[in-house]
């Protein structure tokens, strides 16, 4: 079982309280807010390195950094004096930083500035001082003109070949080449000394094949210069033969060359001196000549060469010695030997040492009235000398401080007050170098604060270790204590321990352990208090777990999991099979105590565990479960069983890392045992948890098992055989390791930032057979990348370690080492690892766009500066969006995406845009922490492109003889659409027609094809286009023909004339006489019916019983077939009235209407007898000067007959059943009626009024008969 503890702390707080004697130093926390309201002097956090050496090609920057409450201000000096910044217009400081900037754009020689620049941070509290930067520009001089002569020299003979490159700043690296720029090839005859010459211990006649030329590489400029190349001319007693070189050991012989003793070539004569300094990497060379070429052999006098530091180079010819130390001084000597004799050299090896920190000062925080000393121990060879300044200024000459006093490398504080803050520096200093270090004296009062919340919860399962947290700062340190509901005593001592950092540890959590828990800190300027809620929980425990089980194949197996938790925290249980989430299908049941299974088959065989779960701890329990297939020949078959446990575990020949262990197996139960799993328990680290340890063969009971220093060892066996593993067996007596150091150390070590100013160091930590004894602690070192970098160590016990205030993105050598009570592991390997990555603080400028094609344009930028990054360049991101589109009123989603180009490249490609759109676009640079700034916004359109397929293609088959083809526009028209291209063929199976071609107008959506085939489906692909092209093609194929046969035989013409409640249905076919049919229909809520249809002439069928107002799919096909799923016709049976409308002719309103319109058509008739009587025929030509109606049949004569027209209907009306006149679908307004203008009166006063018709109707006037036609003339003739 898996317990788990959970905490609720001040994350992001850490911080140590101690005394020491004499210094009783305070740490501020690193919590913001609290360092932002303590004054602090100032403390420089960045800067350049000693020997300061840049590039004549680009700005300098020289780095000064600090932080300090208030913040710092900055002043430089230059060669000892002050540096007036203000007055150099090339010079600026960075804002509120020190770092100087020397701006070469404008012009100007970085060799002016050229110097020894040192910076100073002040603020109300002291000034702190940056070392002496000595500031140099490379330089890679060129290569001196110099004439090169042919240079003879004698086969066998030796030869150097000087270099002598041009001195550059930093020096160059040298190698040789031919002047074909071929590499030269070395070996022990020939190779290349440290100082560049080319040295050969003999000459041979093949070297003369090439020449030789000396290159030197500049590292700022990157450039290679290369010297004039020498030209051998080697004299030789016998001409080439290659016959005679294949026999390495006759060559010389065989050239005729002597063979002779060796000598150096360098260093000259038998002994030579040589001094390093400590840490450096100490080299040390012999070349020697002679025939044959000469081996090279390295000692040291009075010992061995230094173990696990030394490396041979250059073909034995030189020795490195990492990392020199004072007792890799002595005598050390090279040996060249060959056939012909040997001969050695010795060198003197002096160790000095420029100063080094054996105790560096560090900042201090004393309250008023404290004691205090800052300490600064250095050691060099020469022996350093200490120097003291306060404020940049020798101590000496500062004003005199009664509270302080200087004892050589110490400065003792007494009885310190307010005011008394400084900032001090300690130089150590001997010929060969020196240290700076600052280290301030900060004097606060600030009364105790809890740096934690004020009301936490912790939660604990019961008998289990817990910690209640109460993090606090002040000065004086305060003095914290811890309360029980608010009563009682101090509480320290028995279940509990108070640590003091202000945690309070309790051994083992119980019931009567809950309550409230106030922790009270104080000084002499106040207290402060917090209050921690602790709730004692009981723990999660499975009661009865699952147990293994042989079942049949098809059986309901169940597997118990009853479980006993705490009431007020939530359960999960979950089921693992074979280790992994189980899933639970239809064939499972998940209940509260258990999971069966349902027709259990073979593949369900395996582990099963049951785990259950709080957010505090977990329980787990794990039974195998063994499916037995029933043989077919067999209806019922007894199972075999898993064997029974061993028994009589007995340990014999006992070792301090070894022994025996002998069991007797169990029964078999008839299936043959076919392993043995040993187990093992200690009960240190994991007690009660059994591991496995090692597996055996069935046919054995005894085997020798491996053990582990610092175990207290008991076993135990399980037999496995075809059905299942076995009970344990009883556990055997405890056997006891002893203990000794680590033999391993962690694994999976790395360093990695997880904010800007820190570094987190992790690793795996050693489990409890690699502990191998007590108190089990990691040694965690660390540095800078720098071989001259001090090493940082600290001691946890926890596989974690943050080290803060780092610089920004910088490399670290790690080291973790694992140490116990009884020594350390193995030095351990040096990982890099990197501090944290800070946003970067440029973007990419000089951003350019060049469009490729209507979907991708290319993008160019200008890198940013690797110093900006602060961090890992992971990618430089383009983040694009659609603006709008060039076709008007088109929506677009101006949705932003991005591109990312990996890597530190400065140009890439933005693919899968959308044609004839406006985009805007912007880049960043992204590490590991984010991205930086964006770059200004860039706009870019791009060109017209093919259109998307239209957004669908329907087709409807009304008959055989048409198919009807419908679409919509695209979803992305990616320019002007100037049309469609429709092309269509024709098919049946496997057997095409030709393609045709349709094109259409943008604007046009819809077509219909006339088939020449009722047989055949048509296949449609169609396309929109625009100037560009085609777009995509959206294909479709017309339906199948209704119910067809694969004889030919078919359904058409499918009708239904449907009234309210029936329909009568009838179609075609050509199936052959005798045919019985189906006629299958759905109402729109799914109610399906079919009604068979006897053979018949025609084919019909009345459908009853439908309701009103519904629509129906229907289906036709032949009884012994079934109907295919898009073969069906729709219909809708039209509404009936229902009982409950209103009879309108029993209304009121609609009889007094009537009545009306009854009087006003007696009236008109009474108007109509009166106009009639006087009959007779007018000559309207005569009268009226508008143009008849030349359709009008009575025109011939110029003359209308009234009495022919009476009974004609008007334009535009319809005669109903009642022969009454009824107005058709008529636009007439009243407005179109007054458009002839005002009314006129003829002669007897009557009322003339002009009718006008839309449409381009022609007037018509009527004369005084046909004014009778209008209601309103009617009513004025009257008068």
């Amino acid at each position: 079982m898996v317990m788990q503890r959970h905490h609720l702390t001040c994350a992001g707080i850490a911080f140590t309280l101690y005394l020491h004697h004499l210094i009783s130093a305070i740490e501020v926390p690193l919590d913001s807010n609290i360092q932002s309201e303590l004054p602090q002097p100032p403390t420089i956090t960045k800067q350049s390195v000693k020997d300061y050496i840049v590039d004549p090609r680009d700005n300098i920057f020289i780095e000064c950094e600090a932080k300090g409450n208030p913040v710092p201000t900055f002043s430089w000096t230059r060669n000892g004096k002050f540096f007036n910044v203000a007055k150099d217009p090339k010079v600026s400081m960075r804002r509120r930083s020190g770092t100087l900037v020397i701006d070469f754009h404008s012009g100007g020689r970085p060799e002016d500035y050229e110097g020894e620049y040192q910076c100073f941070a002040r603020n109300d509290y002291g000034t702190a001082l940056s070392s002496k930067i000595h500031l140099q520009v490379s330089k890679s001089p060129l290569w001196p003109k110099e004439k090169v002569d042919v240079i003879e020299v004698d086969e066998g003979a030796p030869l150097s070949l000087q270099c002598n490159p041009p001195p550059g700043l930093p020096s160059p690296v040298i190698f040789w080449m031919s002047s074909s720029m071929e590499p030269i090839h070395q070996d022990k005859r020939v190779s290349q000394g440290q100082n560049g010459d080319l040295y050969f211990s003999n000459v041979m006649l093949q070297d003369a094949q090439t020449d030789y030329s000396c290159n030197a590489r500049f590292h700022f400029t990157h450039t290679i210069q290369q010297k004039n190349p020498y030209t051998l001319k080697v004299k030789t007693k016998k001409p080439h033969n290659e016959t005679s070189l294949r026999n390495h050991t006759d060559m010389y012989s065989a050239r005729g060359i002597t063979e002779t003793t060796p000598s150096f070539m360098y260093p000259y004569g038998t002994s030579s001196s040589q001094m390093v300094l400590r840490g450096v990497d100490l080299l040390l060379e012999c070349i020697a000549s002679g025939v044959p070429a000469p081996d090279i052999m390295w000692y040291k006098k009075g010992g061995e060469l230094p173990a696990g530091k030394t490396k041979l180079e250059n073909f034995n010819k030189a020795l490195r010695i990492s990392n020199v130390s004072e007792e890799d001084s002595g005598e050390y000597f090279c040996l060249a030997s060959n056939k012909m004799g040997s001969i050695r050299h010795t060198i003197s090896v002096r160790v000095k040492a420029a100063p080094y920190w054996l105790d560096e000062p560090q900042n201090l925080i004393l309250a008023p009235g404290e004691d205090g000393r800052l300490v600064c121990r250095a050691n060099g060879n020469p022996k350093p000398a200490i120097q003291w300044l306060v404020n940049g200024e020798p101590i000496e000459a500062s004003p005199p401080n009664p509270s302080r006093e200087v004892a050589g490398d110490t400065i003792v504080f007494r009885d310190t007050q307010i005011g008394s803050s400084a900032v001090y520096q300690c130089n150590a200093s001997n010929e060969h170098g020196y240290l700076l270090a600052n280290a301030f004296v900060s004097v606060l009062d600030v009364p105790p604060r809890i740096l934690g919340p004020r009301n936490q919860l912790i939660k604990v399962i019961q008998n289990n270790r817990t910690r209640l947290d109460c993090p606090f700062f002040g000065s004086p340190i305060p003095t914290l204590r811890w309360f029980k509901n608010g009563q009682g005593n101090t509480l320290d001592g028995g279940n509990y321990k108070a640590h003091e950092n202000g945690s309070l540890e309790m051994n083992m959590a119980r019931k009567e352990d809950q309550g409230i828990y106030t922790c009270v800190a104080t000084n002499i300027l106040g207290k402060a208090e917090a209050q921690v809620r602790l709730e004692v929980k009981d723990p999660t425990r499975i009661v009865r777990g699952p147990e293994d089980q042989v079942v049949k194949r098809g059986s309901m197996p169940r597997l118990h999991c009853r479980i006993k938790h705490d009431p007020t925290l939530k359960l999960t249980v979950m089921w693992l099979k074979d280790d992994a989430p189980l899933y639970i299908g239809n064939r499972m049941k998940k209940e509260d105590d258990g999971l069966t299974i349902y027709g259990v088959a073979e593949k369900d065989q395996g582990d099963y565990t049951c785990v259950a779960s709080t957010e505090l701890d977990k329980d787990s329990a794990k039974a195998y479960l063994t499916v037995l297939a029933i043989p077919a020949n067999r209806s019922r078959e007894l199972p075999k069983e898993r064997p029974d446990r061993p028994r009589d575990l007995e340990l014999t020949d006992l070792a301090e890392r070894s022994v025996r262990l002998t069991w007797i197996p169990g029964d078999d139960n008839n299936s043959p045992i076919t392993d043995y799993i040993v187990q093992f328990e200690e009960d240190r680290f994991q007690p009660g948890m059994w591991h496995n340890h090692s597996r055996y063969p069935g046919s054995v009971n005894s085997a020798v098992l491996s053990l582990s220093p610092y175990v207290n060892y008991q076993f135990r066996v399980i037999a496995v055989n075809d059905v299942g593993s076995s009970l344990p067996s009883v556990p055997s007596e405890r056997y006891q390791t002893n203990g000794a150091r680590p033999e391993i150390n962690p694994t999976g070590v790395q360093g990695a930032g997880t904010q800007k100013n820190n570094m987190e160091i992790t690793w795996t930590p050693l489990n409890a057979t690699q502990a191998y004894g007590p108190n089990l602690r990691y040694i965690v070192r660390w540095r800078r990348r720098d071989p001259r970098g001090s090493w940082y160590n600290e001691t946890v016990k926890t596989p974690r370690h943050v080290v803060w205030n780092t610089p920004i993105y910088v490399p670290y050598e790690i080291k973790v080492q694992a140490e116990n009570d009884f020594g350390r592991a193995p030095e351990p390997d040096t990982v890099i690892g990197y501090s944290g990555e800070d946003y970067p603080k440029a973007a990419p400028t000089d951003v350019r766009i060049r469009v490729l094609n209507s979907t991708a344009v290319a993008l160019t930028w200008t890198r940013v500066h690797l110093d900006t990054i602060q961090g890992q360049l992971k990618e430089y991101r383009a983040y694009f969006w659609r603006d709008s589109s060039l076709l008007k009123n088109l929506w677009v989603s101006k949705k932003r995406q991005y591109v990312s180009f990996p890597g530190d490249r400065n140009r890439g490609i933005v693919s899968r845009l959308f044609p004839y759109s406006n985009y805007k676009l912007e880049m960043v640079v992204t590490n590991g922490r984010g991205d930086g700034p964006r770059s200004e916004v860039k706009e870019f359109p791009t060109p017209e492109g093919v259109p998307s397929s239209p957004r669908y293609l329907r087709i409807r088959q009304p008959n055989l003889e048409s198919i009807n083809l419908e679409w919509d526009h695209p979803e992305h028209p990616n320019g002007i659409l100037t049309g469609y291209s429709l092309r269509y063929q024709a098919f049946n199976g496997s057997k095409t027609g030709r393609t045709l071609v349709e094109n259409f107008s943008p604007n046009q959506t819809r077509f219909t094809l006339q088939r020449t085939d009722p047989i055949s489906r048509y296949r449609f692909f169609l396309r929109a286009r625009t100037q560009v092209g085609e777009g995509e093609t959206i294909v479709e194929e017309s339906p199948a023909l209704l119910n067809e046969a694969t004889n030919g035989s078919s359904i058409w013409d499918i009708r239904a004339m449907a009234n309210s409640n029936w329909a009568n249905i009838t179609w075609s076919h050509n199936y052959s006489a005798g045919t019985d049919f189906v006629v299958k229909y759905i109402t729109s809520n799914k109610t399906e019916k079919s009604i068979p249809v006897k053979a018949q002439t025609p084919s019909s069928v009345q459908l009853a019983n439908l309701t009103p107002g519904m629509m129906y799919k229907l289906w036709v096909f032949p009884i012994w077939s079934s109907p295919s799923e898009h073969s069906y016709i729709t219909f809708t049976t039209s509404s009936a009235y229902t009982k409950n409308h209103v009879d309108i002719a029993t209304q009121g309103w609609f009889i007094g209407l009537m009545c009306a319109i009854a009087l006003l058509v007696l009236i008109l008739l009474i108007v109509c007898f009166i106009k009639r009587s006087r009959g007779g025929k007018y000559p309207v030509r005569d009268n009226k000067d508008e143009h008849l109606n030349p359709e009008d049949k009575n025109v011939e004569d110029g003359s209308f007959d009234y009495s022919d027209e009476d009974n004609k209907p008007l334009p535009n009306s319809q005669t109903s059943l009642d022969g009454t006149i009824k107005q058709q679908e008529s636009d007439d307004s009243l407005v179109d009626y007054g458009e002839g203008g005002e009314g006129q009166f003829n002669e007897d006063g009557s009322f003339i009024g002009q009718y006008t018709v839309k449409k381009d109707k022609e007037e018509t006037e009527g004369n005084e008969s046909s004014e009778a036609t209008s209601p309103v003339n009617a009513i004025y003739s009257l008068a």
